[in-house]
């Protein structure tokens, strides 16, 4: 086991092979990140050659991958009713075109040596009884039966729903390798709970998480809180990794910061989180 693997809270960034979300290796390497969350690259670089590529590149640059995290064309987040019509594996429209894709996404995640797939699942409807939420409780476990047969558990980010409601849909799915990427910050911006109280009630169902930071909407559930650099939102991250520490959870601490459109800032920003995060972790660890 390597020095990362042994290691409490390795320090973590949401990073990305081609265009879309996330950083860039050349930004992990230059602030020395030893792990990383990847965007799913677009269908055209999952191949087995670039797979090749990419493992041999993390390998040289000492990171590891952590989890690969699916994404779509046509999402949407440009405010709360265009996520829930466009996001994930909810929509009726795009859903199985969608599970076809995140299936091979599983697919090029073996390639890439790594055990966990994620993605934001959507807005589950909230009658249990409905026809509708049954549909997503059907689509979940074909993915989690998918990625179980790659040797994967999937992780279903938080935002979208309440803590109460998550863990009554996780149970009503049923699947051994289904388990929580925690966001504090989604909590806070979807105004869906208090992020600590959440944290605290998923407990060992959380097996990644981000590092976020956001202000509370004035109409929280109506509209969209403000995702701000890390420490300066609502999230109060001694307090996030302190709660971290009860339930258990020692692996690593992912920085999303997504402001792709302003690269500089955006790097300037996750080194001041990776600063943050070093000096808590020395704190709360010793």
């Amino acid at each position: 086991m390597n020095r990362v693997q042994q290691e409490r809270w390795p320090i973590g960034v949401f990073a990305s092979i081609d265009a879309g979300l996330g950083v860039h290796l050349d930004v992990v390497q230059d602030l020395k990140i030893p792990t990383i969350q990847l965007h799913a690259p677009h269908a055209g670089s999952r191949t087995a050659e670039r797979a090749r590529s990419f493992v041999a590149e993390l390998s040289r640059l000492g990171i590891r991958l952590t989890a690969v995290v699916g994404g779509f064309e046509g999402e949407s987040y440009a405010d709360i009713p265009t996520v829930e019509r466009t996001v994930g594996l909810v929509p009726a429209a795009t859903r199985a075109e969608r599970l076809a894709e995140m299936k091979e996404i599983s697919d090029f995640t073996r390639l890439l040596d790594c055990p966990v797939v994620a993605l934001h699942l959507g807005f589950v409807p909230h009658d249990r009884r409905s026809p509708d939420y049954q549909a997503v409780v059907n689509v979940t476990r074909e993915l989690c039966d998918h990625a179980a047969n790659n040797g994967q558990n999937l992780h279903l980010e938080t935002g979208q729903e309440t803590a109460e409601a998550l863990v009554a849909f996780m149970d009503d799915v049923a699947r051994a390798n289904l388990f929580v990427n925690f966001d504090p910050a989604n909590m806070i911006l979807y105004g869906t709970g208090e992020p600590i109280s959440a944290l605290r009630q998923l407990g060992a169902r959380v097996q990644s998480v981000h590092c976020k930071d956001g202000l509370w909407a004035r109409n929280p559930g109506d509209e969209w809180g403000q995702e701000v650099p890390l420490g300066q939102g609502n999230v109060g991250m001694e307090r996030y990794l302190r709660s971290l520490k009860e339930i258990g959870y020692f692996g690593p601490l992912t920085i999303e910061r997504e402001i792709p459109q302003e690269r500089d800032r955006q790097k300037q920003e996750i080194a001041g989180a990776v600063q943050l995060l070093t000096d808590l972790r020395k704190k709360l660890l010793n």
